[in-house]
């Protein structure tokens, strides 16, 4: 662990106001690849219409869309127990993002029968009040990103996170101050990419959602090309520029996984991922421990390694949902 002095030397971290340095170069590199966070003049009303409402027994479906910024409306859905809505309590908010599915956000609320992405529909069940915004350019959310000003579909996807934060924020309903979020494959390292930028997010869970971009697909060439794995439109398309030579690039998971420190971070890895590879998983977790051991806290940095392939299992999920009510409840 090193960072850059006030006269520019590499120096070792060896505190937490030195890793704070660190983590504000990651933040750095992290935008130079995928474009600024947006300023605080797009954070304008959220403009919150609710388009469908449906009775699920013990919760409430609400299909709303809500402005993020400036000439772009988010559709998304609210997951809400009844007994919040009754005014008997408040409850701990919880995003909760999608795989790469052709229905988005539909499969994390029950809409897509595809039971192991169901954790909006196991969360609210649990007492939480879940979100489950799209991710752009999946399903039938296709904002302009050039128009808007993003030169990636990942920093959108953060902004449109961050402010659906905001709106969990602004229901009588919902605790605020802290946040969990969920997430598998393209979810589990959205969910990453948001808690790094948003400290309101407190508890992270992180399913099959990343490796080393030096392991990815073994740094096949072919996955670094233009609109190629990592590098299409709707992720980062600026990573194209580092094909053949990815040993410089400006950050990796292991940076990212440190930025969340001391957050109680939950990784499902499963040993026959093909996708992202659980031994480049671990050997993340292994370089970024130490950050958490600045804060005291290693415990908070947790891995899984079901036997299973690319998928979130009904026992890693329990586990998931286990940490959630330890820190957030």
């Amino acid at each position: 662990m090193v960072f850059r002095g006030t006269k520019g030397a590499v120096l070792p971290v060896k505190s937490v106001r030195d890793w704070q340095k660190r983590r504000a170069e990651i933040l750095r590199a992290m935008q130079e690849i995928m474009g600024p966070l947006p300023e605080k003049r797009k954070r304008c009303p959220l403009d919150v219409k609710i388009e469908e409402e449906v009775d699920c027994g013990d919760y409430v479906r609400r299909f709303l869309t809500y402005v993020s910024e400036p000439g772009s409306r988010v559709p998304a859905y609210l997951l809400v127990p009844k007994s919040v809505l009754a005014g008997k309590i408040k409850a701990r908010g919880v995003l909760c993002l999608h795989q790469t599915h052709r229905l988005g956000q539909k499969v994390v609320v029950g809409l897509g029968n595809s039971p192991n992405d169901e954790y909006g529909v196991e969360l609210v069940k649990r007492g939480y009040v879940c979100l489950a915004p799209p991710y752009p350019l999946l399903a039938d959310y296709n904002p302009d990103l050039k128009a808007l000003g993003y030169p990636s579909g990942t920093m959108k996807a953060i902004w449109d996170n961050i402010r659906g934060l905001d709106l969990l924020e602004s229901l009588p309903f919902v605790k605020r101050g802290a946040f969990g979020v969920i997430g598998h494959s393209l979810g589990g390292h959205n969910a990453i990419f948001t808690a790094v930028f948003d400290e309101r997010i407190k508890v992270i869970v992180s399913s099959c959602g990343f490796d080393s971009f030096v392991d990815y697909y073994g740094g096949d060439p072919e996955v670094w090309k233009p609109e190629h794995g990592w590098c299409q439109t709707r992720y980062m398309p600026r990573l194209a520029k580092y094909a053949g030579r990815l040993d410089d690039l400006p950050f990796d998971f292991t940076e990212l996984i440190g930025a969340l420190a001391p957050r109680n971070v939950f990784i499902n890895a499963p040993l026959g991922d093909t996708n992202f590879k659980s031994r480049s998983v671990d050997a993340i977790a292994n370089a970024a421990l130490p950050v958490f051991e600045l804060y005291r806290a290693p415990k908070n940095l947790r891995v899984e390694h079901p036997d299973c392939g690319h998928l979130f299992p009904r026992e890693v999920r329990a586990m998931a949902y286990k940490l959630f009510d330890n820190h957030l409840k």
